[in-house]
């Protein structure tokens, strides 16, 4: 069979009706070498309104620059520069992007300017991490914050003033290269790495495009053959990333931030037979200092004596008991009937798991 004809067979078998609830393949999955890249570079804002930095590289920065424009100054010469801001520029090259397009860029401040408001990037290099130069950047600052300050010392800040975007601030000047169209196959990673949806992911693109379309590295990798012609592998893979899949359920997880109090309990999370009880420990201490006089005509100083109080209460504990194979819903009723605190049933997860009754992994974040 032709490639054409192939193609074309492919296109017939993409109009059929795809499951319902399943999610398309490119939002389970990236793939192989579809990539972006990080950029960065230094570079000087200049035109700043008296909210520049005083540090000691922004003053050698601009001796280089002015250098560069013919412009000699003196060693004993401190230009003492109010205006001018030494900037990191960050930028992200996304995937297939050509020479001449533009993209978005950050500037952020790296020495002690008050403000980037009202400046302008002068032109800077970003490289990448082999330290080519991709792009140049160059333009006026968008600043969504913005600060000010009292003789005296007060001072108010909206946002950080600090930071501030260019869109399409940068110019590409280099290409990376992508291995999209190299060899026989296209290799999708799945976002999150599960055996059964790698399993799934191979059964719906082989049921779509016929048998030995599609076979599984790992439980992450999953591989499609596709045809060599660009054109042609451009349109196949429209058709690939589009075909749903119905992604296998979660492990059982339950995941505790104990600096927010936050707890998510998964669906899939049970317990066995277990009986709990979880009470309050209340220490309450009351400070009355006293004052104490001597008698008249004693000879004796006025103190202060401490009379301290200490209560403790205990609040009346409730035992609760989950039944085999309890599910999530029981879970939170129960909890919810005893009337815990976060604290609490982050304790009870905690000692249900070193008692063996909790079927899930307890992730503390």
């Amino acid at each position: 069979m032709s490639m054409r004809r192939f193609l074309a067979w492919v296109l017939v078998l993409a109009a059929v009706a795809a499951p319902v609830m399943a999610d398309r393949l490119k939002d389970l999955s990236r793939i192989k070498g579809v990539r972006n890249n990080q950029l960065v570079g230094y570079g000087l804002v200049v035109g700043l309104d008296g909210t520049g930095d005083k540090a000691p590289f922004t003053n050698q920065t601009f001796r280089n620059m002015m250098n560069q424009f013919g412009i000699t100054l003196s060693e004993g010469v401190n230009p003492k520069l109010t205006n001018v801001a030494a900037v990191t520029v960050s930028a992200t090259l996304p995937p297939f992007a050509k020479a001449g397009q533009e993209i978005d860029i950050t500037v952020s401040s790296i020495g002690n300017a008050d403000s980037l408001r009202g400046g302008t990037l002068l032109m800077t290099p970003l490289k990448g991490a082999d330290n080519n130069v991709y792009a140049m950047a160059q333009g006026s600052l968008v600043v969504g914050g913005f600060g000010a300050q009292g003789q005296d010392g007060s001072r108010i800040t909206v946002n950080v003033p600090s930071v501030g975007r260019i869109p399409n601030g940068a110019t590409i000047e280099r290409e990376v290269v992508s291995p999209f169209s190299q060899g026989d196959t296209i290799t999708f990673h799945l976002l999150r790495p599960d055996f059964t949806t790698a399993r799934r992911v191979v059964e719906a693109v082989n049921a779509r495009l016929g048998p030995d379309m599609a076979y599984a590295h790992d439980a992450t990798s999953v591989s499609v053959r596709a045809p060599r012609d660009p054109s042609q592998r451009v349109s196949f893979l429209s058709i690939v990333e589009n075909i749903e899949v119905d992604p296998a359920e979660e492990s059982a997880k339950v995941v505790i931030n104990s600096r927010t109090g936050t707890i998510v309990v998964g669906q899939n999370v049970k317990v066995s037979p277990a009986a709990i009880t979880h009470g309050n420990l209340t220490v309450t201490i009351q400070e009355n200092p006293e004052v104490v006089q001597p008698n008249p005509f004693a000879d004796g100083d006025t103190a202060v004596q401490q009379n301290t109080q200490i209560a403790v209460t205990e609040d009346p504990a409730r035992m609760f008991q989950f039944g085999p194979a309890t599910t999530l819903n029981e879970i939170v009723q129960a909890v919810n009937q005893v009337g815990a605190a976060p604290g609490d049933v982050m304790a009870v997860l905690e000692a249900l798991k070193q008692a063996g009754a909790l079927r899930a992994e307890l992730i503390v974040i």
